[in-house]
């Protein structure tokens, strides 16, 4: 199901780079709604197994344990240890990342941070566009930027898959004589393993599994609310019923 996990690689460009990188425009972006299904068994499987191979050589998510993951993920014991547990041994054992984060302090002055509630912290929108926004920049130590966080220290970590871009801006004056740059849109310099739209699925299942972990109990609390309702409702038709019929010979 789950490929072995490339453990150098991801190492060598998931890392943080603690020299800053020139802004590439000022400005907000417009993001691009993610559209997840968050119930979506098959796209969180896919999500997890993009996370696991791709992003938990560098990224922790130690507020979710892995039991919790295969509950939810229809996953029996033995192939959330075969596809996902890639460097833990207990499934209440929550996700570690591969890199050692004293020796990522060490080597990039900078530990990448946990992913557990990113989804939550930032949007699952932006999470999303963040992962389809790198594109190259002269300058840069990684030899990209982010079109959604410019200035951004993480390295392209998806460009086997995406392929490079480079990103289109608009030059506007303002009434003071200052000049900016806006956004446009991304030119394809290199084709990745993946066109547009399989790419995009990808980013969004990935940010499926993230928006997951981040809040695990959602489909559960969701389902619990309905009840709620349900009960609340019933309640209030009862207790109508019953003050009609204790006041009814009130004047």
């Amino acid at each position: 199901m789950i490929k072995s996990m490339r453990i150098a690689g991801v190492l060598a460009l998931a890392a943080f780079f603690v020299a800053p990188q020139a802004l590439a425009a000022g400005g907000a972006v417009h993001l691009e709604p993610a559209n997840l299904e968050q119930d979506n068994a098959a796209s969180l499987r896919r999500g997890a197994r993009n996370f696991m191979n791709y992003c938990s050589g560098c990224h922790s998510a130690k507020y979710v344990r892995f039991n919790t993951i295969g509950k939810a993920l229809d996953l029996s014991e033995e192939q959330l240890i075969d596809n996902l547990m890639f460097n833990a041994e207990k499934t209440f054992e929550t996700i570690q990342a591969a890199m050692p984060s004293e020796d990522a302090a060490v080597w990039y002055g900078k530990a990448p941070p946990d992913l557990s509630l990113m989804a939550r912290a930032k949007g699952a929108d932006y999470v999303y566009n963040f992962l389809k926004g790198f594109y190259i920049a002269e300058g840069s130590p990684t030899g990209v930027d982010n079109i959604v966080l410019s200035g951004t220290s993480m390295p392209h970590v998806l460009w086997e898959l995406q392929g490079y871009q480079t990103a289109i801006f608009e030059t506007h004056e303002n009434e003071d004589g200052s000049v900016k740059k806006t956004f446009a849109n991304f030119e394809q310099l290199s084709a990745g393993s993946m066109d547009a739209g399989a790419y995009d699925e990808f980013v969004r299942d990935t940010v499926n599994f993230l928006a997951y972990i981040a809040e695990p109990i959602r489909s559960d609390r969701r389902k619990l609310g309905v009840w709620v309702l349900m009960f609340l409702i019933f309640f209030y038709i009862l207790a109508a019923q019953l003050k009609k019929a204790i006041w009814k010979d009130v004047k």
